[in-house]
């Protein structure tokens, strides 16, 4: 497995720490007055669910997972399934609806995901870094509203609050982050 600086831990990178599969939930870089850096990250084993934290000295190695991904395509729901498509070889995988966890929402038919393979058990899906939705409920736009204000929030069609600039109404489309949930721009 290929080893990785702590200080080149992201959030979302899967990790074998301590002989098991984690996901990194949390990082933040350190640097305690005179004290050496460190990275103090929070983990998610892979296997139970089971949160794990750790402090990596800043030049510590870390034993990054050597993935496979697949590029797929999401067909359908099956009871407590998903049904992808790999977009290679047309093959179907079925994977329990628990591996979205809450980016689920985000899953539409046809979409394009990233899905990652450990020794050929699926770990994971990667969304696209952004979709596009439509406002179904907002405030009414305020006079003299202008991209530089508070923004106020709306419910998107797949039932998410998103926080939006004070001009935007119900109806229109808008870019939304699928890591943060944040607003982005209006689309046309």
């Amino acid at each position: 497995m290929p080893f990785i600086n702590a200080t080149q831990v992201r959030v979302g990178m899967i990790i074998n720490f301590e002989n098991e599969l984690c996901r990194v939930t949390y990082v933040e870089h350190q640097t305690p007055g005179n004290l050496p850096a460190r990275i103090q990250t929070r983990m998610k084993r892979l296997k139970d669910g089971i949160n794990r934290e750790n402090r990596f000295g800043s030049s510590e190695k870390i034993d990054k997972a050597s993935l496979e991904q697949h590029q797929m395509e999401y067909l359908y729901e099956d009871g407590d399934k998903l049904v992808f498509m790999n977009n290679e070889t047309y093959e179907q995988l079925e994977l329990a609806k628990e591996i979205m966890g809450d980016d689920l929402v985000f899953l539409t038919p046809n979409m394009q995901v990233e899905v990652e393979f450990y020794e050929e058990a699926a770990l994971s899906v990667a969304l696209p870094p952004s979709v596009v939705l439509e406002i179904i409920e907002t405030e009414p736009v305020m006079k003299n509203a202008n991209a530089t204000g508070s923004y106020k929030p709306a419910r998107m069609e797949n039932g998410i609050n998103v926080n939006v600039p004070p001009y935007m109404e119900s109806g229109e489309k808008i870019r939304v982050n699928t890591t943060d949930r944040s607003y982005m721009e209006r689309v046309k």
